[in-house]
């Protein structure tokens, strides 16, 4: 990407938060949030992160420059967030390198697992303001009336491309995590194996700070460990692989759910996949993960007493 083609406030904003101006564009990617890999003019490598102001990047960043602090692997916050505009922004250091963990044999899931209770460890004794709403993928304790979290661009496009199985399966998921009692905590929610890198087996950065939730520990664990092999369209794990995942973590942590969290994390399982997979179908993609929800819907909701 061109320097020039850069948006007309980064500039601006970097002289004024970082102290220089971009010197060359080293990548820009675009998502739920707008990113920016900058080269500044002098030499320092900087990534800068701008997306819509929700409330919710304050909180994301202040947890995500408190674990950087403890030693957890994910890149340092360079500044807070600051406005511009409609936008939410900070930059943080760039961290280059380590490879993506393919896979979802249940060995994987452990590896993985292994690294979300060493985050979901570290998140548990920040205090910081919860980061609500919740991502919409995982917003399955929205206040709006339906199944599905109000997205506008969604809700007015013509419905019946859903199949009928991915929404029966939500609404099957939501009513059993809805009719939990259970205390809410600080996790990552888009635990997804193209938001970490890998050094050999040890994991050398965690991304994607922005998309933290405030929601309980076993609904947290349970999305996890059904998107971890995640890296574009909706898909889902064989059902071993997060049984795997599920044992890993408690082990991890040193405390096995009750019963309640073990129904609520299968729940949440699927909730997460059924999501992406409206979405897919409401813009005429074909998701490969619709055969792995339809083939294990049934036993991942009677896992969840759902």
């Amino acid at each position: 990407m061109p320097i020039d083609d850069l948006p007309d406030w980064l500039p601006a904003w970097c002289l004024e938060h970082l102290g220089d101006r971009p010197a060359d564009v080293l990548f820009r990617r675009q998502s739920m949030s707008a990113v920016f890999g900058l080269r500044l003019a002098g030499g320092t490598d900087v990534v800068v992160k701008a997306r819509d102001d929700d409330g919710r990047a304050g909180s994301c960043v202040t947890a995500q420059a408190r674990l950087a602090d403890d030693g957890f692997p994910c890149a340092r916050p360079l500044t807070p967030v600051v406005g511009a505009g409609a936008l939410a922004v900070h930059a943080e250091e760039f961290r280059p390198g380590g490879e993506v963990l393919h896979g979802d044999a249940p060995d994987i899931a452990v590896r993985y697992a292994e690294v979300f209770a060493r985050l979901m460890a570290a998140l548990a004794d920040l205090a910081v303001t919860p980061p609500l709403p919740n991502p919409r993928w995982v917003r399955w304790d929205h206040p709006d009336p339906g199944l599905w979290p109000s997205i506008e661009s969604l809700d007015e496009m013509d419905q019946s491309p859903v199949p009928a199985y991915v929404t029966d399966t939500a609404a099957r998921a939501r009513r059993r995590m809805l009719a939990a009692d259970l205390p809410r905590v600080l996790g990552h929610a888009d635990f997804e194996a193209h938001n970490l890198r890998w050094h050999d087996r040890q994991v050398w950065t965690v991304h994607d700070w922005d998309s933290l939730a405030w929601q309980p520990e076993a609904a947290l664990v349970g999305a996890a460990s059904a998107v971890f092999p995640k890296m574009g369209p909706a898909t889902m794990p064989p059902i071993e692989s997060t049984e795997a995942f599920l044992a890993a973590y408690q082990d991890a942590r040193g405390r096995w759910f009750t019963a309640e969290e073990r129904q609520v994390a299968w729940a949440a399982s699927l909730w997460t996949a059924a999501h992406d997979l409206r979405w897919e179908a409401l813009h005429g993609y074909t998701a490969v993960s619709g055969r792995a929800l339809w083939a294990q819907a049934a036993e991942r909701l009677r896992r969840a007493n759902a």
